[in-house]
Parts: C-alpha cells; sequence; structure tokens
C-alpha cells in the first residue's frame, strides 16, 4: 500500500498559465520528490493597462511518500 500526500501550492508567471503551472511542480521538487501529479485549483492574472502582466495558479501537487 502506498500513502500519497498533497501540498497546495501558489506560483506565478510573467508567460503564462501552463509556465505558472510549471513553476510550481519545479519549485514543489526542491524539497518533495515522487511527485506524481499536478490539479490546478485556480488561476487569476493581473492586469495593467488593459493587457495580462502575469500569470498565476494554485496547484495541488500529489506525491507517493517513501515508506
Amino acid at each position: 500500500m502506498s500513502i500519497v500526500k498533497v501540498i497546495e501550492v501558489l506560483a506565478t508567471s510573467d508567460k503564462s498559465f501552463d509556465d505558472a503551472a510549471q513553476n510550481a511542480v519545479t519549485e514543489a521538487s526542491k524539497t518533495v520528490k515522487n511527485i506524481q501529479s499536478v490539479y490546478i485549483k485556480e488561476m487569476n492574472a493581473n492586469v495593467t493597462n488593459n493587457q495580462i502582466v502575469s500569470y498565476a495558479v494554485n496547484a495541488k501537487v500529489s506525491f507517493e511518500i517513501e515508506s
């Protein structure tokens, strides 16, 4: 039997939501191993002068605990 843990990570990008999601996984992988999936719970963008200037995601990252 394996145990899967879920953490919530907030990440941003100046490029896209995809890039923000990748940043969430990249940052999480610095402290946890065996990442299995990422679920994007929320997405939002900051707008200045009618232009999107940054993208943000609230991601749930799941990983298996080694026994």
